[in-house]
């Protein structure tokens, strides 16, 4: 009789402990549900309620006001018709292509050359790092007077009689390329970061058995670093890629799309169209295709990082 009583003295204990742990859980839930709340209510309102508007606008023919009669796709024929529209989709792709391929090629090139233990490398890390920390407003200024034909390089050449002309800020056929080097030179020294943490992670012991082996630098690059950095250049092309195509500040500080409209970018081409020419529904519709385009390029690289995590839980 004793024993059955202590059995069911456990059984109330164990059952009163796994009440009490429940409601601590549920208690903790509820706790942490209430704090972050807010914030996606806000997320969800300035985000995605903004976004469902500019779709339903990009289906009407609002101008300076927004109206809700809608014109079906009439927005998006009108905007792939525009001559203006397509040169800033012209601009994104010669953006695009030289600000990855340059940006790459100089990150890997100084991530290289810093891996060589040299002396001072903090200090020279410190230098390539520098222009991250200023922001694209200050670069596009500070490139504007560079290539300022008045004050920068083109006065430079002339005064010790060279008669070389940095024209790119006053033509329409380089405007885009002022751009493209302002911006190579703010992320170098970003993407030479990545890929300097990148070359840090490869086992010097297979570098060293390789060189035992007879193999020469080239060969230890191309057979073994380049393959275990290819994360790293994945990573680097998605970040590269997502920067150019939501590129603004840097073009409005430099050239504001001039001369003409020869620099603009579709950032600058919706803003221009939504806030100066009171072309509402014309600046959503092309808002709409920029997102298209970044979920174009976000979705892949989730599919990929998922199936990265899915295997490596294996």
């Amino acid at each position: 009789m004793r024993e059955v009583l202590k059995a069911n003295q456990s059984v109330n204990q164990q059952a009163t402990l796994k009440r009490a742990k429940s409601k601590r859980v549920f208690s903790n839930n509820f706790f942490a549900a209430l704090t972050v709340s807010p914030s996606i209510l806000v997320l969800l309102v300035a985000v995605y309620v903004f976004i469902g508007w500019s779709v339903l606008i990009s289906f009407t023919g609002s101008q300076y006001f927004p109206v809700y009669e809608f014109v079906g796709f009439e927005q998006y024929v009108k905007l792939w018709a525009s001559e203006r529209w397509m040169v800033s989709v012209n601009n994104l792709f010669t953006f695009s292509i030289f600000f990855v391929v340059v940006t790459m090629a100089l990150g890997l090139l100084m991530a290289i050359l810093l891996d060589q233990k040299i002396r001072a490398e903090g200090a020279i890390r410190m230098i390539f790092l520098y222009p991250m920390a200023v922001s694209l407003i200050v670069t596009g200024v500070a490139w504007k007077w560079i290539l300022n034909p008045d004050t920068g390089l083109d006065r430079l050449f002339n005064s010790i009689g060279l008669n070389i002309h940095v024209d790119w800020l006053v033509n329409p056929e380089m405007s885009i390329y002022a751009v493209i080097v302002a911006a190579i030179w703010q992320t170098a020294g970003f993407v030479m970061a990545i890929f300097l943490a990148g070359l840090r992670s490869v086992d010097n012991e297979i570098i060293k058995a390789a060189r035992m082996e007879g193999a020469g630098y080239t060969r230890i690059y191309l057979e073994i670093i380049l393959p275990v950095l290819r994360p790293a250049f994945f990573t680097v092309i998605i970040i590269l890629v997502y920067q150019a195509i939501r590129s603004f500040d840097l073009v409005i500080a430099l050239t504001n799309g001039g001369p003409g409209y020869s620099s603009d970018l579709p950032t600058t081409f919706m803003y221009k169209m939504t806030f100066s020419r009171g072309e509402l529904a014309q600046g959503e519709a092309s808002a709409v295709m920029i997102l298209l385009t970044v979920i174009a390029i976000i979705v892949p690289y989730l599919y990929s990082e998922m199936r990265n995590e899915r295997r490596n839980s294996k």
